[in-house]
């Protein structure tokens, strides 16, 4: 049987799906995560412990894991893992990223020096310390601009300001969050200092692929129908695929590809973010990763011998080895809406859910929210309400379904309670 090393935190939707997948498939996860190492398995699943802020430590670990018998493959879900994936590649002689290149793609400001060097389209930038003056570094800002952490994902702390004193109130917010413990828990230098951008202008979208020696194969272009505009930048529909004109997709793929070649990225799954506007393509990020979530179930292919397999089964297979050329994302169209958190408070509960799935063409609905959570929007949240998936002939049938499937649920969000003192 095969073996994939699975390098996650000990949170994630995703992981579930890659255990059934290499169920399907027959393939053994043997996982490593950032857990207590002095409980005995706490969550059941043998995982190796480790902390992806020592990494050193953490391949050490890993390694003692397999002895003699390295794994087959191995993959990294999140961004933090990234880094500590490409290290373990190099020890087990295992294709992968340069550790170098791993580093540059989950840090924002080494992928915007890296781009800029080599001539791709970025905005203009800057670094500046968490600990500056913000009144004083408001006064030599370009506006419209973006502040926004190295080293966070999912839009998190990314804040779009319009003038001096939007740029102090964001900054003092951003720092804030910065501070918080969960932030600081994860030990990285690199939340020590604040992107500064000028803001882009033009749709987003979002591309989902997988490199095979320096080669980038695009499964996917996502349009991102929501303007994302600001003032904070909430993703909440990926459709897929883009309703733009073929030359316009080209170019996304080219640049895309272009990035992940200055990166140095090498072998694995690749999910990249980019802005086009009237200038061009602006790649944003581009993580070595796969989509985060459960927004993967949006995509679905066709496997060699015709039965359907899912991203996960294919960057299993991929991971081991085997071809992947002949799986082909299957036809039609398809999308995911990650149902935003409309206000901060304590979550109660939902209404709705049967008029949602029943909406032509929604596949399934997951409200992952748990009862008597504090729900936390953005820019300081890091989680959504849930996933509406759909299906159909064409993209903007989609669109239709996820729209309309979620008008039809209404969340209990209770205000906090303050507490008196």
């Amino acid at each position: 049987m095969k073996r994939v090393l699975l390098l996650a935190t000990t949170t994630g939707y995703q992981i579930r799906s890659f255990g059934e997948a290499a169920g399907k498939l027959g393939i053994r996860l043997v996982f490593a995560s950032d857990r207590c190492d002095q409980l005995e398995d706490p969550w059941w699943d043998q995982a190796i412990p480790i902390r992806f802020h020592d990494e050193a430590a953490s391949v050490q670990a890993v390694v003692d894991a397999f002895g003699a018998a390295p794994p087959d493959g191995i993959l990294a879900v999140g961004d933090r893992p990234v880094t500590l994936a490409a290290r373990l590649h190099d020890a087990f002689g295992l294709p992968g990223n340069p550790v170098r290149s791993a580093q540059a793609s989950r840090n924002k400001l080494e992928t915007r020096r890296a781009l800029s060097a080599a001539g791709l389209l970025v905005p203009f930038f800057r670094a500046l310390p968490l600990s500056v003056d913000s009144r004083e570094a408001s006064l030599e800002i370009a506006y419209p601009a973006v502040v926004k952490p190295l080293a966070l994902s999912g839009s998190r702390g990314v804040i779009r300001v319009d003038s001096t004193c939007g740029f102090v109130a964001a900054f003092e917010r951003l720092r804030t969050l910065m501070n918080q413990l969960d932030v600081r828990a994860e030990r990285d230098p690199a939340h020590d200092t604040v992107l500064v951008e000028s803001f882009i202008p033009g749709k987003e979208f979002a591309v989902e692929g997988v490199m095979s020696a320096g080669a980038l194969r695009v499964f996917a272009i996502f349009d991102k129908p929501d303007p994302l505009d600001g003032p904070f930048f909430e993703e909440t529909i990926y459709v897929t695929p883009s309703r733009e004109p073929d030359d316009v997709q080209e170019r996304i793929s080219a640049e895309v590809s272009a990035a992940t070649a200055v990166l140095g990225l090498r072998h694995g799954p690749i999910h990249a973010e980019c802005r086009v506007n009237d200038q061009g393509v602006f790649v944003l990020e581009v993580a070595a990763r796969p989509i985060g979530g459960l927004c993967s179930r949006a995509l679905s292919f066709v496997s060699p011998n015709g039965s359907r397999a899912s991203l996960e089964d294919v960057l299993l297979r991929h991971a081991i080895g085997e071809d992947i050329a002949a799986c082909e994302r299957e036809p039609g169209a398809s999308g995911v809406m990650m149902i935003p958190i409309p206000h901060r408070g304590i979550y109660k509960g939902v209404e709705g859910e049967e008029g949602a799935r029943a909406v032509r063409g929604v596949t399934d609905l997951r409200v992952t929210a748990k009862p008597d959570i504090t729900l936390v929007p953005l820019p300081e949240g890091r989680s959504y309400l849930g996933f509406i998936f759909a299906r159909g002939e064409d993209p903007r049938d989609v669109e239709r379904s996820l729209r309309l499937a979620h008008g039809r649920l209404r969340f209990n969000i209770e205000k906090e309670i303050g507490l008196v003192t």
